[in-house]
């Protein structure tokens, strides 16, 4: 069977490809946002027929991807956590699938490698961190890099963990985040071996942000308990309200109790690519890691998710690992095998999709973009509240959560609502 198929097919299927996805890029508009579910149609389209010709098999597939899917690139879906891909994006995970490097090893991909290496140093310094103590990860989400932080956090207070595992902890390890937080803390816990509670959510004040008192509080009484506290989640723009917990506040309780400080901000972090708009994480840089997704206000395509850390020496630690099939090709250089630094081990290029949107529109490009999306949400506030609905979330963020305040308090109301919304297919 001859994979890479004849010349004369690739050359038809590249040119049905580009078409597809021109006329895809150029009419997302045309299409319905959402399809009607039924399950029973999907599976019919994908148990047709068991073998296409080439050309044949990408207009099957094109067809169900173009039928059954939300259309996220399209300008009537307002999820901002899941934009259009950034068309240079769309070329460099092209590239990726094509050259397909292998960043396991430093010395099969170095090109690759350092590209990524360069990103998260420049990442890590706009968040405020020092270049040169500044290390992380290209990770396949932000749930992956918020386990990463769980793992650095373990490994910071309890060293002999790596090791032994959790039967060298005796008191019970304690993470806090707060009641507004994403789930993939809960979920990060379950995979480190600590359970779903070993994670305490605190309260939020009236902003939908955590509250400082009562996480002082809660470490309070979980120590006089006889627990462990090590690790405090901060969210930089939470998933329902784009709240922004009080970050340097809980840095200085993290400092006093010698806790880990994790900032979660997938979404809200690319605010700090924005002169003025950095201010709304003031603090990040006392964050002992940091979680931020590109796939996300910077519109790569998925996924292009960062791990940070200002801890250069901690990735190493809980991760590193030596073998004999591995390759030897860089003995005496002062590298680092991402196989070595990360819960991965073989890994695809993610970081390209980044490196090359940033060479064509440069860090003042995507500072337009955050600026763009923040004047929108000005705008949509504006309208909405001339219109007579009332905002509910009083973040700057463009996350609008909003009502008709005369059927606030009917709970069916706003899923009555998105039901009317969605079933339309126009939004």
């Amino acid at each position: 069977m001859n994979f890479d198929l004849s010349p004369t097919d690739r050359e038809i299927l590249w040119k049905h490809l580009q078409n597809h996805v021109e006329t895809f890029y150029t009419d997302t508009a045309q299409l319905e946002v959402a399809p009607k579910l039924n399950q029973q149609q999907v599976q019919e389209h994908i148990n047709a027929q068991s073998t296409f010709s080439p050309s044949e098999a990408l207009e099957h597939v094109m067809e169900g991807m173009t039928r059954f899917a939300v259309h996220t690139p399209h300008p009537r879906y307002f999820g901002l956590f899941n934009p259009r891909a950034a068309f240079p994006g769309v070329v460099a995970d092209t590239l990726t699938a094509a050259l397909n490097p292998q960043l396991a090893a430093w010395s099969h991909a170095p090109f690759a490698v350092e590209v990524e290496n360069y990103l998260v140093q420049e990442m890590g310094h706009r968040f405020g961190y020092e270049r040169n103590s500044t290390d992380g990860v290209f990770t396949t989400g932000g749930a992956e890099a918020n386990l990463t932080a769980v793992q650095l956090a373990l490994t910071h207070r309890f060293p002999k963990h790596n090791q032994h595992g959790l039967v060298e902890i005796v008191k019970r390890p304690i993470i806090y985040t707060s009641s507004e937080s994403h789930h993939s803390v809960v979920k990060a816990a379950r995979v480190a071996g600590l359970g779903a509670s070993s994670v305490k959510e605190i309260a939020v004040d009236e902003q939908f942000r955590m509250s400082v008192p009562e996480l002082d509080r809660q470490i309070k009484k979980d120590i006089e308990q006889g627990h462990e506290p090590f690790m405090v989640v901060a969210t930089g723009g939470t998933t329902g309200s784009g709240a922004i917990d009080p970050i340097e506040k809980i840095a200085e309780l993290c400092q006093q109790n010698n806790l880990w400080l994790h900032l979660d901000t997938a979404y809200g972090g690319a605010v700090v690519l924005e002169e003025s708009t950095k201010r709304l994480l003031m603090g990040s840089e006392k964050a002992d890691s940091i979680t931020f997704d590109a796939h996300k206000w910077l519109s790569m395509p998925m996924s292009t998710s960062l791990l940070l850390t200002r801890h250069p020496d901690l990735l190493g630690q809980t991760f590193g690992i030596s073998t004999d099939y591995m390759p030897k090709d860089t003995t005496g250089m002062a590298i680092t095998d991402p196989y070595s630094h990360s819960i991965q081990w073989s890994r695809r290029f993610s970081g390209l999709k980044l490196y090359l949107t940033l060479r064509m529109v440069g860090w003042e490009g995507f500072a337009a973009l955050v600026r763009q999306q923040m004047q929108s949400g000005n705008e949509l506030r504006k309208l909405l509240t001339s219109s007579g609905w009332e905002i509910k979330n009083q973040t700057e963020l463009p996350i609008i959560c909003f009502t008709d305040p005369h059927w606030a308090t009917d709970p069916n109301f706003i899923p009555f609502v998105c039901r009317k919304v969605v079933s339309s297919g126009q939004a």
